[in-house]
């Protein structure tokens, strides 16, 4: 369980190189792409970050594609706070933004799908999502031999809390 000293806010240009060093960190395991210090700086906005005393130990991003559809991404927390509901609070919070937003449908692609089905999210194919395909993925090093798993969530009808 997370202890009361965890915030979740909106990233600041200050917290890009910790992002940056935390999507690096993982990146480096396998288990996501790198995010260069550039590229946070350029979608800074779109970044929430969780921090504990001070100290940036974990992000998400959200990429707007519709009106009503978005992706909840770069998902990372530093090994010290994982498993503690870190990463729960983090896509807790994008649900949040993304309703306030009315967005009605979030989706992720992911290598940890037991974590987003346990978060009400549903597998589905990832060739529901040609807009991501188109957008980002073409540039991915993984695009012949994608090994993550695509899955939804709707929020609409859902309280935000």
């Amino acid at each position: 369980m997370v202890s009361n000293d965890i915030t979740i806010r909106t990233a600041r240009l200050a917290d890009a190189g910790a992002i940056a060093g935390i999507t690096a960190f993982n990146a480096g395991k396998g288990v996501m792409l790198e995010r260069s210090p550039e590229n946070v700086i350029e979608n800074i906005r779109n970044f929430l970050v969780a921090e504990h005393d001070g100290r940036v130990i974990g992000s998400c991003a959200i990429a707007f594609f519709t009106l009503h559809l978005a992706e909840i991404r770069t998902l990372a927390v530093i090994d010290s706070f994982k498993r503690l509901g870190v990463g729960s609070l983090l896509v807790g919070k994008a649900e949040e933004v993304l309703r306030e937003e009315g967005v009605t449908t979030a989706f992720v692609l992911t290598l940890s799908p037991g974590f987003f089905l346990s978060l009400g999210y549903r597998e589905v194919n990832k060739e529901m999502f040609p807009q991501k395909i188109w957008r980002d993925c073409t540039n991915c090093p993984k695009l012949m031999a994608c090994d993550e798993i695509a899955m939804i969530k709707e929020l609409d009808g859902e309280m935000a809390g």
